[in-house]
Order: structure tokens, then C-alpha cells, then sequence
């Protein structure tokens, strides 16, 4: 199997189910493809992802000196962060629980055989 090069992000403020929307998309696409996917789809998550997978591709080719052209995202994945507890107050001085919830991104890519 290839080596591959990851990069992760931390703590992003937006929920793992609505990254992982957007992470479906381009995984096991070229990373070209997989940039141009993002720079057009209109979610929340996309620019944030863009950034990770452009510091993957900058990782893969500074440090491991690996083609550019030839790599692809190999794997992709958001986990659950800290979720912030916060309270929403409702009628009759009751009050309910908002879950404001983050991710951990990582991002992985490999260069074709």
C-alpha cells in the first residue's frame, strides 16, 4: 500500500454529520478533482475542507516529495469534538438544551501507483 500523508484540523465548529455530507463527495477522487468538488459545492463545511485537503497536498509534496499530479484522497473522515452545552430558555421558565457541536477533520492522500 501507498504511503500516506495526512492532515487533520481540530475542533472546527460544525457538526460531524453535515462534514461527513461533504467528505463522501470526494473520497477516492483525484485531488484535483476533488478541489474543484469543493470549490463548488455550496455546504458549510466545504471551505473549511479545502484548506485541510490543500495542507494535505502541500504535506505530500514538501515533506514526502511526492507528484502532485499523481495523488489522490485515500482516506477522509470527521470525528466528534467538544460539544459546547448551552440553553435555549422556553415558555413557563423552562429551559431546553442546545448541543453546539464540533469535528475533527483529517484528511488523507496517496500518490497513485
Amino acid at each position: 500500500m501507498a504511503e500516506q500523508v495526512k492532515a487533520i484540523r481540530k475542533e472546527v465548529r460544525i457538526s460531524p454529520r453535515k462534514v461527513s455530507i461533504v467528505l463522501d463527495l470526494i473520497r477516492g477522487k483525484d485531488a484535483a478533482v476533488a478541489q474543484g468538488i469543493l470549490k463548488n459545492t455550496p455546504k458549510a463545511a466545504s471551505p473549511v475542507i479545502l484548506k485541510i485537503l490543500n495542507e494535505a497536498i502541500a504535506n505530500a509534496e514538501n515533506n514526502f516529495h511526492m507528484d502532485k499530479e499523481k495523488l489522490y484522497v485515500s482516506e477522509c473522515y470527521a470525528g466528534a469534538g467538544t460539544t459546547l452545552k448551552r440553553i435555549m430558555p422556553r415558555a413557563q421558565g423552562r429551559a431546553f438544551r442546545i448541543f453546539k457541536r464540533a469535528s475533527h477533520i483529517t484528511v488523507c492522500v496517496a500518490e497513485k501507483q
